[in-house]
Order: C-alpha cells, then structure tokens, then sequence
C-alpha cells in the first residue's frame, strides 16, 4: 500500500508532467510572459530538489522542447548520476537551433564540466552536416566548438574563426557562402535565413528573392511563407498534408474563413490519418468537447494556439475513432469556420456528450468554466459518484493552456484526470499518462512508466 508521502510525490510528478507538456515560458490568455516563466522556473527547482531521479526521467516523456532544455540545462549544472543516453536522445529530437542556443546558455553559465563537454561533443559529432550546421546557426557552432574545447582541423575551423584565411573553400557550402558575398546567384544556394539577410542587403526584391529561393525552402518554411509570397505572386508548394497537425490547424486558422475550403479539409484528415496510423479506428464511440471560447484565442505571441490544438485534436480523434461526434462550445457544426468567439460553457456541453454515452470522453478546454462558473466540475462530480460509478464512459481532460498562478493545467474536477497537450500527434500518450491521475495511483506504477518509457526510447 501506497504511503501518503508516495501519493503526494506521485501527484506532484503528474503536475510537473502536465506543465512541462503544456508551458512554454510565453504569453498566455491570463497570464503574462513573466508571470509564466517565474512560476515554471519555481516548478523545475522544486521537483529536481525533491524528486531528483525522477526529473531527469521527464526526458523520456511527450514534454515540449522548452522544458527539455531548461531540464538538461539544470540536470547538467548538479554533480551527480547523469543519464548521457537519455539526455543524447532527447538532443536528438530537438531542433538543431534550440540546441545550439541550451549549448550557448550552458557556457554562460560557466557549466564546462567533462560529462558537458562530453555530451556537446557526441552531438556535434553525430551531426550529419556540421558544415552546414555552420553555415546556418554559425554563432551556435562557435560557442558550441569553444564550449566543448574541440580542434577543428582544415576548413570548418578556418571557416568559424578566421574565414578571411582562405581564398576559396572545397567544401561546397563553404563556398556558396563566401560567393554569396559578391554573387548574388550564390545566395540562393544557400539556407533560406542566411539567405534572406543577403538579399536585404543587397536591396534585392522580395518578390524576386521567394521565387528563386523557393526549392531551398525547408517544410516549415514553405507552409510559414505560403500566404506571404502567394501575395507577392510566388507560389512556395508547400505539402500541407506533409504538415504535423497543430502546425496545419494553426495556418487553417489564420487564413480568412472563405479560404478554409476542400484542400484544407483533405490535408487535416490525411495529417490526422498519419498520425493515427495503426490505431486508426480503434477507439470506438468518441465524443469530443472542443472549446472555441474566446480564451482560445491565446495571446499575441501563441495567436490561436489553443483553438489550433483543439482542431488539430478533433480530426486525430476523428481518425482514432470508430464513431466520432465532436461538439463545439459555440455550437458551430463545420470545424474550419472555428473562431474563438464568447464564454467558457463547459458545463452544459459536457451533459450534451454525457447524453450520448460514449465510450470515451474527451475534453480539450483551458479549464476556465464561466458560463456559469462551475457547472462543469459539478456534472462530473455527480456524474461519477452517482450516475456512473463503474466508469463504464472513460473521460479525460486535455488542457493546452498552464496556469501560472496555479502551478499546473487547470484541472475541471478532481473525478476527472487532465493532462497538458501541445502537439495533438501526442493525445494517445497523453491519455495513457492521464490515467496515472485517475483511481490515486501508486507511485511505483508511475516510476515504472516513466522507466519504461525511457527503455523505449
């Protein structure tokens, strides 16, 4: 039997989980940038100083890369047993310009120990293209090179350090990049961010400079910069279908409401179909409440966020499904046309889907039930004490929104488990750690998961 100080420890883990999944440091709907980063500062101190093993284990789950960083960073800065291989792994799963700029904090911090050098070494090392690594995160590359005390031989070394040493490179991006200096064909060899700061500096128009550096174009680039150069008459043929789910909910979203047609539609459920994958059409009965209140709206720096996690969510959980019936807070039927507009009424919606007894129930909402306030944690209160005590409707809250002011994603019920959620690809995994909320437990259970987890990796 579990002892009370296991029960605390297990549910303090599952509110650092939550809020490494859902907060980035960034402006919230109620909540400030400063406000964010102080209480989620304050969270990482207090479970690496109470639950120090179980800290650096966070690694091996669905948390964000903001929270990876800051947990390899802290877990890096202590003396004692580092997990290399899982630190090597999460490194590796992170985009190459957050690690450059963890390595860059690492070394102001004046964290040079041997394990650091060490693990900065093996992933520079593991790099597939280091030449271009130094090309495109240049700054990154020389403080990670310098941090690690590593001898560059021949002409990565020059490059970094003393570029005017050579009058020509034979590596070839090496030397698009000095060309680029007088050439202007040059530039559009060259990644579409370095490229970009020599065509504003050659004046070369922008019109002129989308069309020619369309092929260089990573994926992401190409969806970021589809309306932009559609209105310079460039067409950057982005494969939106291509697109991770929140990202395509996200440029959905931004376009006006007559531009949501058809291509849109078909390249959310081909996005959702890949993310399924084999567990396409097993979930049976769903029912999804899906808030487009106008706290969805998020905040000028995470415009829509909420409500593109809500929609990237419904068209997952339409793929996972073998009967999906989504209900939208506003009552809307057609998802493109989602807009965040009006009050939080949870509670209401959640009788609608209760009604329909589903065998599964899942909630994406901020928690921040107005309309009236606390309806939605009454319905579940007597939903599951009185009406359905066996569980026989398995309901999860998935919150993508943290709250500073309460250390964790506001919960809507204690009879009801939540989880954070920022990529809707994770939901499946997230509803499997939500459980560890549900039924108080154990401990060892979750430490058994999370070791599992990172076996897995």
């Amino acid at each position: 039997m579990e002892s009370y100080a296991d029960l605390i420890e297990c549910e303090d883990v599952l509110l650092f989980a939550n809020a490494a999944i859902a907060a980035t440091g960034q402006r919230e709907f109620r909540g400030t940038g400063a406000e964010q980063r102080l209480s989620l500062g304050f969270l990482h101190e207090y479970v690496q100083g109470n639950y120090p093993d179980v800290y650096a284990a966070m690694l091996a789950l669905d948390i964000n890369d903001h929270n990876a960083a800051m947990i390899i960073r802290n877990v890096l800065r202590e003396r004692g047993p580092v997990d290399g291989g899982l630190v090597a792994w999460r490194l590796g799963r992170m985009r190459p310009g957050r690690v450059y700029r963890l390595f860059q904090e690492l070394r102001r911090d004046g964290v040079n120990n041997r394990r650091t050098r060490a693990i900065v070494r093996d992933w520079l090392g593991g790099r597939a293209d280091l030449a271009f690594d130094a090309v495109k995160y240049r700054a990154g590359v020389k403080a990670a090179v310098r941090h690690a005390h590593l001898r560059l031989e021949g002409e990565l070394g020059d490059f970094l350090f003393a570029p005017r040493r050579r009058a020509r490179f034979e590596t070839e991006i090496l030397e698009v990049w000095r060309r680029a200096h007088y050439e202007n064909a040059a530039l559009y060899e060259l990644p579409y961010t370095v490229a970009e700061g020599f065509a504003a500096r050659r004046g070369i128009s922008r019109a002129v400079f989308l069309e020619r550096i369309t092929p260089r174009l990573t994926r992401l680039e190409r969806l970021r910069l589809t309306e932009s150069a559609r209105r310079k008459g460039v067409d950057t043929q982005a494969d939106l279908a291509a697109m991770p789910l929140v990202r395509l909910a996200s440029y959905a979203l931004a376009l006006p409401a007559a531009k949501r047609g058809a291509d849109i539609e078909a390249a959310l459920r081909a996005s959702a179909a890949r993310a399924a994958g084999a567990n396409a059409g097993t979930w049976g009965d769903v029912v999804a409440v899906l808030d487009d209140s106008f706290s969805s709206y998020g905040s000028p720096v995470k415009r829509r966020r909420p409500l593109a996690v809500a929609l990237g969510c419904h068209y997952l959980l339409g793929a996972l499904a073998g009967n999906y019936q989504a209900l939208w807070l506003s009552g809307r039927s057609d998802p493109l046309r989602a807009r965040p507009v009006g009050p939080t009424g949870l509670g209401q919606r959640i009788i609608d889907a209760l009604e329909l007894r589903p065998e599964r129930l899942v909630i994406i909402s901020d928690g921040w039930d107005n309309a009236p306030p606390g309806l939605a944690a009454e319905v579940l209160r007597v939903w599951r004490r009185k009406l359905d005590p066996g569980k026989e409707v398995s309901i999860v809250h998935l919150n993508p929104v943290y709250d500073a002011e309460r250390f964790e994603v506001r919960r809507l019920s204690p009879m009801v488990p939540t989880a954070g959620i920022r990529d809707a690809e994770d939901l499946p995994a997230l509803v499997e750690l939500a459980s560890f909320a549900e039924g108080r437990t154990g401990l060892a259970e979750l430490k058994a998961y999370l070791a599992d987890r990172a076996a897995r990796r």
